[in-house]
């Protein structure tokens, strides 16, 4: 639609009018189209109409949870209804006893019959399966619970489990829980339906606005956690991504999860959901909460001015509008959360050094500038502060002494005096080519900082001078937990704290931040779990410092250069506890595992060239002497090769994996982009 100019919401591009433009735009074209999750037959009704039927073997793809939908669908005598089948019994017990027991024989003979009961209900749907196994899991299975869950599901039958039916499972979820977690739950209808909500945000977000308790006088970041984690071992959330330790870092809810959730924020008057569409139908009542779903900038300009602001506690924007005005912050006299997404524009904020209550800023946008107020020195309870692009920063941010987290343009510098941040617990773009050194200092004073990231292009009659007092403010973080470096150039100098968990440097397309080889200090940083290097010569001797990192689980490093020699990863049990080694090397033949290495690896992910491969002609040596192999996947870069080189060598690489006598999964992808030097 947005090819059309035209998107559903726009006040100059009425129903009809959009319908005739798709309809026009299709008429000489032969188009797959795939809607999803369509839920009535009065929507299919308009949609159709903008599909021409011009002969040309077109197609269109529905899916549904309605019959009366599909069979609405399916008119025509040519189109197929498809329907998707349950889980059989067989793997709706695996899938059941697994996630409450373990593994399927784990449960006890006295439970087993009253859990197939609850199976029955469930009709073989996994997220039904899924919610109440979630639910028995955190109860911990007993007679009674079981039996409990049951009859609360009252006389459904899983043969035809009906939305209704569905619906009365998720809410029997959401009824079992504590009243901070439905609160909690409840907080995710902010987010639009398939949005990748960050875990940090969330955890953050709940703090912001008091969900989180000070319990037994446990650090509330650390409840917050335990808080997304109990929510996730329920299955109320979905878990999309992980950290190398396993932690759910990202996640989703689930559609009809969600749609309970809306249900209950209405019923509680939680919070407020609305779009451009709705800006003519918007509440008259107080708003709590407000997620805006933007699509032109008059809607969002309408909308914001129909609504009482004044009680509203979190606001959350998503999407488009021109206007640099949107948010008429006089209004938000109680807000403590403000997130806006994916805004184009400039924004004006210089407002909101007025929102006393300010507890948590997030503006990420792919705008030109966030304008802020010179000085914030009135939010005195502000927390996190995330803004990227922003034109300035305020000239009295050290004087925040509740500020927890500071993301900032990696351009922009910081006022002097950042010694006084004493509360900074994590610190996103630190520039040393624009801060002073007076700051590099005082990064040495804030010694509750876990997360630092730096940034910045030293110029090379410098490097030294910064290096050194940057080595020593490093020194005393002796809580710092992740670094990582986007300095561009050569990082040889860096000296970081032996108290690293996480280490990271990066690759950019204009130059990497890299070590000339592999540094001797790791030696000592034996709790170091995430290494990620990018160094310009690798050999087996390198390798070697750290081989014997007792906490290393993930490893991943680039090699700018060819490799000079065979480059061995020894037995005798080095990398006794990685699970997962990416590499970047352009002659993956240069690459042996001896018998012995890696006992606990289960992905193994490489990158390397077909130019490097056709001098040589093999695949990494060795594959079948990691034990424990899972996943091995490849990216084959084939720059100026061509079909026949490439293709060959994807089949050596095939090759060595299939030695492997665990026959692990193997993933091979291709591409143009030039990732090495050639000498």
């Amino acid at each position: 639609m947005s090819q059309l100019g035209c998107t559903p919401s726009s006040h100059h591009c009425g129903l009809n009018v959009m319908l005739d433009q798709l309809r026009e735009h299709l008429h000489n074209k032969r188009y797959l189209i795939i809607i999803d999750d369509l839920w009535g037959v009065s929507d299919w009704d308009i949609i159709k109409r903008a599909f021409p039927e011009n002969d040309l073997g077109s197609r269109a793809i529905v899916t549904t949870r309605v019959q009366e939908v599909a069979a609405a669908c399916c008119s025509n005598h040519h189109d197929y209804i498809l329907q998707m089948k349950p889980l059989n019994d067989k793997h709706s017990r695996r899938l059941f006893f697994g996630r409450i027991f373990g593994r399927e024989d784990a449960c006890p003979n006295t439970l087993r019959d009253v859990s197939v009961e609850i199976l029955q209900k469930c009709g073989g749907l996994p997220l039904a399966i899924i919610s109440i196994a979630g639910l028995l899991a955190s109860e911990g299975p007993n007679q009674e619970e079981l039996e409990h869950v049951r009859n609360s599901l009252g006389s459904m039958s899983g043969t035809k489990l009906t939305l209704q039916g569905m619906r009365q499972i998720l809410n029997l979820s959401y009824k079992d829980l504590p009243c901070h977690l439905k609160t909690c739950l409840l907080y995710l209808g902010m987010y639009p339906e398939d949005y990748t909500i960050k875990r940090s945000d969330l955890e953050r977000q709940w703090m912001a606005e008091g969900f989180v308790s000070k319990e037994n006088g446990q650090d509330m970041e650390k409840n917050a956690r335990n808080y997304f984690n109990e929510l996730v071992n329920r299955s109320l959330v979905q878990p999309v991504e992980f950290d190398s330790s396993g932690s759910v870092t990202e996640c989703k809810v689930h559609d009809m999860m969600l749609d309970l959730i809306l249900v209950k924020c209405a019923e509680e008057n939680f919070l407020t959901v609305v779009d451009g569409s709705q800006a003519n139908t918007a509440p008259e009542y107080k708003v709590r909460r407000l997620s805006v779903r933007l699509n032109d900038a008059s809607n969002g300009t309408l909308l914001l001015g129909k609504i009482s602001l004044s009680q509203v506690r979190s606001v959350m924007i998503f999407g488009r509008s021109e206007n640099q005005n949107i948010l008429p912050l006089s209004k938000f006299k109680f807000l403590r959360v403000l997130f806006i997404k994916d805004y184009p524009t400039s924004i004006d904020l210089t407002g909101m050094n007025e929102l006393y209550q300010l507890r948590y800023v997030q503006i990420d946008g792919s705008g030109d500038d966030v304008h802020l107020p010179t000085q914030i020195r009135g939010l005195q309870q502000l927390e996190t502060f995330d803004i990227w692009y922003c034109a300035s920063v305020p000239s009295d941010i050290v004087y925040l002494p509740h500020l927890l987290h500071l993301s900032i343009g990696r351009l922009r510098g910081l006022p002097d005096g950042i010694g006084k941040m004493k509360s900074l617990r994590s610190l996103c773009g630190f520039n040393l080519s624009v801060n002073s050194l007076d700051n590099i200092k005082g990064l040495g004073e804030m010694t509750n900082m876990r997360d630092l990231a730096l940034t910045g292009h030293i110029a090379y009659h410098d490097q030294d001078g910064i290096m050194d007092v940057l080595n020593s403010s490093l020194k005393k973080l002796g809580s710092l937990e992740f670094l990582r470096i986007y300095i561009h150039g050569c990082t040889d100098g860096l000296s970081p704290p032996c108290s690293l968990q996480r280490l990271a440097t990066m690759q950019f397309p204009w130059g990497d931040s890299y070590f000339s080889r592999v540094p001797n200090w790791p030696r000592e940083f034996h709790n170091l779990r995430v290494l990620q290097f990018i160094v310009d010569e690798l050999l087996t001797e390198d390798v070697g410092i750290v081989a014997d990192l007792p906490s290393l689980t993930d490893l991943d490093l680039h090699v700018r250069r060819p490799p000079k020699e065979m480059i061995v990863i020894y037995g005798r049990g080095t990398f006794p506890a990685l699970k997962q080694f990416t590499l970047s090397l352009s002659n993956a033949s240069y690459l042996t595992f001896q018998a012995g290495a890696m006992p606990m690896l289960q992905r193994f992910k490489i990158t390397f060239s077909v130019k490097g491969w056709k001098k040589n002609g093999a695949g990494p040596a060795g594959i079948e002497h990691l034990p424990a192999l899972e996943e091995v996947s490849a990216y084959i870069e084939h720059n100026q090769a061509t079909e026949s080189e490439w293709s060959s060598s994807e089949y050596a690489f095939r090759s060595a994996v299939e030695m492997h006598p665990g026959n692990p999964r193997i993933e091979v992808e291709h591409s143009n982009w030039v990732r090495f030097f050639d000498k």
